[in-house]
């Protein structure tokens, strides 16, 4: 089954910045296009790190108040992550003020693996690289939901074509397939327990699907017999089916 590639999706214009880019033309370029963290490449145009809105509010948290007294601070453990925040706090650049190393998905990935490393790691964009590793593009949250703006008809005709005739290599009209706001029902009657199971598996896969409403009935319930008697049903059911 296909699923949407990131590259169908992404945006191919990218405000990046470059290693020497100075502080303040980072925050110009963040404000200006009304974006919340951009990329940082280097003279291939190959992403080695990303910069949001959260970096530059870290310098300026951290910024001394010379109204405000002195507070002692006790050394810490020094750790890569506390390594980098000293280092966002003296930012003068983007190198100096970018998180490395930078999290990236490639052109050909599919919009569900994309999804998965955003929710997995709580961010709102990512790079976007060719075959190459060079940067191509940028994706947000907002154009992975795009998916879900896929037309009603062209869910149910993949339904169809790639669930019931190319898997389960059934009749096109064997199983009633109707899509409203992306909500499928199947109705109909399948040989096999399995079978249904497959049916409504692969669907809730498909681009753009919101659930899946399971009206399938079957004549044999498959999960309760043992191997030698499913080899023998099935002998006997292509047998059944010449006749």
């Amino acid at each position: 089954m296909k699923h949407n590639k990131v590259g169908s999706v992404m945006t191919t214009e990218v405000v990046r910045a470059e290693y020497g880019t100075p502080f303040k033309e980072v925050a110009r370029l963040l404000g200006e296009h009304r974006i919340s963290g951009l990329p940082v490449v280097d003279e291939d145009e190959k992403v080695i790190g990303v910069i949001s809105e959260t970096d530059l509010m870290v310098r300026q948290a951290e910024t001394p108040d010379p109204f405000e007294p002195k507070k002692r601070h006790w050394p810490a453990s020094v750790t890569r992550a506390s390594r980098q925040r000293a280092t966002k706090v003296r930012a003068r650049t983007a190198g100096q003020l970018m998180t490395e190393p930078p999290l990236t998905v490639q052109a050909d990935n599919t919009i569900v693996e994309a999804a998965r490393t955003m929710a997995q790691h709580h961010i709102e964009r990512l790079p976007v690289l060719d075959e190459e590793h060079r940067l191509v593009g940028i994706v947000t949250r907002r154009d992975l939901l795009q998916v879900f703006l896929r037309p009603d008809a062209d869910i149910r005709t993949e339904v169809v074509e790639e669930v019931l005739v190319r898997t389960l290599w059934l009749p096109p009209r064997s199983i009633d397939v109707q899509v409203v706001e992306g909500v499928v029902t199947l109705s109909g009657h399948m040989e096999r327990k399995s079978e249904t199971e497959i049916a409504v598996s692969m669907t809730r896969q498909i681009d753009g699907v919101v659930a899946v409403v399971d009206k399938l009935t079957y004549r044999l319930d498959d999960a309760r017999i043992q191997p030698q008697e499913q080899a023998l049903h099935g002998v006997a059911d292509d047998w059944l089916r010449k006749l």
